[in-house]
């Protein structure tokens, strides 16, 4: 059952701008020197970008915040339904790769995969703390949406987005954080499997639970 929330570049922006992913990172005394005949920062790959992270380059590790931060928030705010409490997830996951970047091996996962699992355990672990069902901040996934070609569709396409952020609000974490993945995100069953850290098979079984939630919830 794909879930038709197409995501807005200029909202996710307006999202990048206000969280101001960059801010939480430690300033170094003095920028690191690097080697001349060196690729322009904007160039290298990510797993080069963090191997000069690694060596306390803030400038290469702000490009990977330029690249990837549109799709950290947009996790968060999935799983969490709510702009604010995603920014500052967002902003904790980008500190803690940074503060983690020596660590970071390409040969094991993808600079993504590795982000990205970072953001949606803290989004999950944050969910859970709650202790209830989130908030959903409809205005938030609006702007993450498509609008609508016309006024009824408008008011169509706005009725039914309130019932599915309801709906989806009220779903464990771990089966938001699949449908965010799977139909919201666009990622293959593998890769969604991976960010969660569960099999394909897995995988299948929460978003089966969710979409079958999803519909009890939707026509209730």
């Amino acid at each position: 059952m794909p879930i038709p929330l197409a995501q807005s570049p200029d909202a996710a922006e307006a999202l990048l701008r206000r969280a101001d992913l960059l801010a939480a990172l430690p300033r170094a005394a003095a920028p690191p020197v690097r080697p001349t005949g060196l690729m322009p920062r904007e160039a290298a790959e990510d797993d080069t970008l963090m191997a000069w992270a690694a060596a306390g380059d803030r400038a290469a590790f702000g490009v990977l915040v330029a690249r990837h931060g549109e799709r950290a928030l947009r996790i968060a705010l999935r799983v969490l339904g709510n702009a604010e409490e995603a920014e500052e997830v967002a902003q904790e996951a980008f500190l803690r790769a940074w503060q983690a970047a020596a660590s970071f091996d390409p040969a094991r996962a993808r600079f993504t995969t590795w982000l990205h699992r970072i953001t949606l355990n803290l989004a999950i672990d944050r969910s859970r703390r709650r202790g209830k069902a989130v908030n959903a901040d409809e205005e938030a996934l609006a702007r993450l949406a498509d609008p609508a070609p016309g006024p009824e569709a408008a008011a169509v396409a706005a009725e039914d987005r309130a019932a599915l952020a309801d709906a989806l609000a009220r779903l464990p974490a771990r089966q938001r954080a699949a449908i965010a993945l799977a139909y919201e995100e666009g990622l293959s069953g593998a890769e969604a499997a991976a960010l969660l850290d569960v099999s394909e098979r897995a995988l299948e079984g929460l978003l089966r639970r969710a979409r079958l939630m999803l519909r009890r919830l939707m026509t209730s």
